[in-house]
């Protein structure tokens, strides 16, 4: 399977300002999105999309290709599959189109080569898979057969009208996307979904997990990382 890693970095952020950028434990944070995709041996090409001169010296730096955007799909509203659509379609014009396309969010700086490995070999050995996702799996005290709602009373009750089981162990395992990490797509399938269709999951463990969105995560994932060195 020809595989290709697609990491979208736009220059603007609001929550923290060029967060794509931001120092994390001394390096740029989408350093380690780079870095995992070029050390995994799924990956055939690492590619850097992004509207931003600097975040593109930065990528280049670090070994990754870079496929500039224009300005209208570096809003804060463009969809990731946009961007996706942009960068395959300037490598069919080059004659290059690859299986699948696995997406790498520079917010998840906890994931390694070695889940993009796992996720790979995952989504390769199902022949009917469209995509894959990368999940965690719900704690129990959110699991959706716990979730509750106000009534027009104001009185709780359940959200969906089943009976609530108290027990832990009584409760499914439920998987929710974890930023997500790991987006795998089916090249022609991009047209439709990042994620859909026959879609299987890729379980992660909570520490892998972190999300950068604030400065306490860049907190958390510092000291996770310090602990990892």
């Amino acid at each position: 399977m020809r595989l290709i890693a697609i990491i979208p970095a736009r220059g603007g952020s609001k929550g923290i300002p060029r967060k794509n950028i931001h120092p994390l434990c001394g390096r740029p944070l989408i350093a380690y999105a780079i870095d995992a995709a070029r050390q995994s041996r799924a990956v055939d090409r690492t590619i850097v999309s992004t509207d931003d001169a600097e975040i593109a010296e930065i990528s280049r730096g670090l070994g990754a290709e870079v496929r500039m955007r224009p300005a209208a799909l570096a809003a804060d509203d463009t969809p990731t599959r946009a961007v996706l659509e942009h960068v395959v379609g300037e490598l069919a014009a080059q004659f290059y189109v690859p299986d699948a396309v696995l997406t790498l969010q520079p917010t998840s700086p906890l994931r390694t080569f070695r889940h993009i490995d796992e996720a790979a070999a995952l989504f390769a050995a199902d022949p009917h898979a469209d995509s894959l996702v990368s999940c965690i799996e719900v704690p129990h005290v959110f699991h959706p057969l716990s979730v509750m709602r106000r009534n027009e009373d104001g009185y709780l009750e359940p959200y969906f009208p089943v009976a609530q089981p108290h027990r832990r162990q009584d409760k499914p395992p439920a998987l929710a996307r974890n930023g997500a990490a790991i987006y795998i797509t089916r090249t022609g399938r991009l047209a439709e979904y990042v994620f859909g269709g026959c879609l299987i999951p890729y379980p992660m463990d909570a520490q892998s997990s972190v999300d950068i969105d604030t400065l306490d995560d860049l907190r958390e994932a510092e000291r996770i990382l310090e602990s990892r060195a």
